[in-house]
C-alpha cells in the first residue's frame, strides 16, 4: 500500500454509487483499491451508495466498504460534498441520472451501453459535452479497454506491427441463458435494458474492436433470434443480480422475453477492414469468452478475456521456419498498467480492470483531460448497436451507423 497516496493531506474525490449488484460490486473493488496501488492526485472516497430498497443499499453499502447509503440519487446529486455521480442501474434510468449530474456539475462515470437508444445518448454527449466547457468530464465504463493485454493489443497494431488492419473478427460468447427455466431477469426485459446480448455484451466487443484498430464501424447487416421467448419471473434473488451467478426461484407465471438471445452481424470500418461479429448469452459451454481476432497485411493478433494475461501475436515476416502465433504473457511491468502490481508472471484479474478504470477516470478529470472512452465514444457504439438491430428488422439490409 502507497501511505503516502493516503495521507490527510491529499485532496479527496467523493464518490456516490447509483445502484448496485454486480456492477457495485465490480466498482466498489475499482474505487477501493485504485489509490492503494496507483499514486493519484487526488484520493477517491467512496462517501454514498444509493439504491431502492433500503436495507438492501444499507447491506451493501457496509459490505463493500460505502461510508453510507440511501434511496434517492437526486439527494445524492444536490449535495455540495459529493464529486462523482458513478452509475451501475439498468439501461432506462442512465439518461436521466447522468444529465441531472452533469447540469448540477457532478463529474459522472456511468455503465455500458450508454443509454437504452441512440437518441437517449445523444442527449447525454450533448450534456457532457455542455459539462466539459467547465471542467466537468464524463466517462462510460468499457472496462475491458483497460485489461493489461487489450491495451497492449491497441499499442501494437498503431505502431505498425501487424501493417494494414484488413479483417477483424469479435465474439462475446456466454451460456448463462440455455437453460430455459432461466428466470425473467431485468437484463430480458426491453424496456429497462435496452436490448439483449447485443446490447449487454455486444457493445463491449464493438468498442473492444473499434478501440484496439483505432477505426470506427460505418456500417453494418445483422440479424438478431429469441429462442427462448417466455421465461418464469423471478422469485427470491440472492447473489450478484442480473447474471449467471444470480441464484433465485422461478415463479409459477411467465413472463415475455423482449431482447434478443443472439445478435449477429457484419461490417466495415473507416479504415475499409471488415469485421464480422457475434454476442450470445446462448452459446452453450462458454462463461465468459470475449475473444478479439485483428488480422493485418504483416502480422496478426489474438484476444481472449478467458486467458486475459496473454495475447497471441504472429508476425508474417519472420522467418519461414519460425512463423506461427506466438503467446505473449502480457504480465511486465513494461506493459500497459502493470508497474503497479506484481512481478512479471504474477497474473491479474477481471476486477483490475475497473481499478484501472477509477484511475484513468481520476487522472483525466485532475489533468483537465477527458478521460476515454468519452460520453461521445459511448453514442458513437450505440449508433452501431441501433444500427445492427435495424438492419435485423429490415431483412438484414446494409445499413449505415451515421446519426438519423
Amino acid at each position: 500500500m502507497k501511505e503516502e497516496t493516503l495521507s490527510k493531506n491529499t485532496p479527496r474525490f467523493r464518490i456516490a454509487l447509483v445502484g448496485h449488484g454486480f456492477m457495485g460490486a465490480a466498482h466498489s473493488q475499482g474505487w477501493r483499491v485504485a489509490p492503494r496501488f496507483f499514486d493519484l492526485p487526488v484520493h477517491p472516497e467512496m462517501a454514498l451508495l444509493i439504491g431502492r430498497d433500503p436495507d438492501r443499499a444499507a447491506a451493501a453499502a457496509r459490505r463493500w466498504g460505502w461510508a453510507e447509503s440511501g434511496t434517492s440519487w437526486r439527494d445524492a446529486i444536490a449535495r455540495d460534498d459529493i464529486d462523482v455521480i458513478d452509475i451501475v442501474t439498468p439501461g432506462d434510468s442512465h439518461v436521466e441520472i447522468a444529465i441531472a449530474a452533469l447540469d448540477a456539475g457532478k463529474h459522472v462515470l456511468c455503465e455500458k451501453p450508454l443509454a437504452n437508444s441512440a437518441e437517449e445518448a445523444a442527449a447525454m454527449a450533448d450534456a457532457a459535452a455542455r459539462a466539459a466547457t467547465r471542467g466537468i468530464y464524463a466517462m462510460v465504463g468499457f472496462t475491458y479497454r483497460r485489461v493489461p493485454a487489450a491495451t497492449f493489443a491497441r499499442d501494437l497494431v498503431a505502431s505498425g506491427r501487424i501493417g494494414e488492419v484488413r479483417q477483424v473478427r469479435a465474439a462475446y460468447l456466454q451460456d448463462w441463458l440455455v437453460d430455459p427455466q432461466t428466470p425473467l431477469a431485468w437484463r430480458l426485459q426491453k424496456h429497462l435494458a435496452g436490448s439483449g446480448a447485443l446490447g449487454d455484451i455486444g457493445a463491449h466487443a464493438i468498442d473492444l474492436a473499434q478501440f484496439i484498430t483505432g477505426q470506427q464501424l460505418t456500417g453494418v447487416s445483422g440479424v438478431m433470434e429469441t429462442f427462448v421467448p417466455r421465461r418464469p419471473l423471478l422469485g427470491e434473488t440472492s447473489g450478484l443480480s442480473g447474471t449467471a451467478r444470480t441464484t433465485g426461484t422461478a415463479g409459477a407465471e411467465f413472463g415475455e422475453v423482449t431482447v434478443d438471445d443472439v445478435a449477429l452481424f457484419t461490417g466495415r470500418f473507416t479504415g475499409g477492414a471488415l469485421g464480422s461479429f457475434e454476442a450470445t448469452r446462448m452459446s452453450t459451454g462458454r462463461k465468459n469468452a470475449l475473444r478479439i481476432e485483428v488480422a493485418g497485411s504483416t502480422g496478426a493478433l489474438s484476444f481472449d478475456l478467458e486467458e486475459l494475461n496473454s495475447l497471441e501475436y504472429y508476425d508474417s515476416n519472420a522467418p519461414e521456419t519460425l512463423r506461427g502465433f506466438t503467446k505473449i504473457l502480457v504480465t511486465a511491468p513494461s506493459h500497459p498498467y502493470l508497474s503497479a502490481w506484481w512481478p512479471a508472471g504474477h497474473t491479474l484479474g477481471y476486477e483490475h480492470g475497473f481499478t484501472h478504470q477509477a484511475k484513468d477516470f481520476v487522472e483525466g478529470i485532475i489533468t483537465e483531460t477527458q478521460p476515454e472512452p468519452s460520453f461521445a465514444a459511448g453514442l458513437q457504439v450505440q449508433r452501431v448497436l441501433d444500427a445492427v438491430e435495424r438492419s435485423a428488422n429490415a431483412d438484414s439490409i446494409w445499413t449505415s451507423t451515421s446519426a438519423l
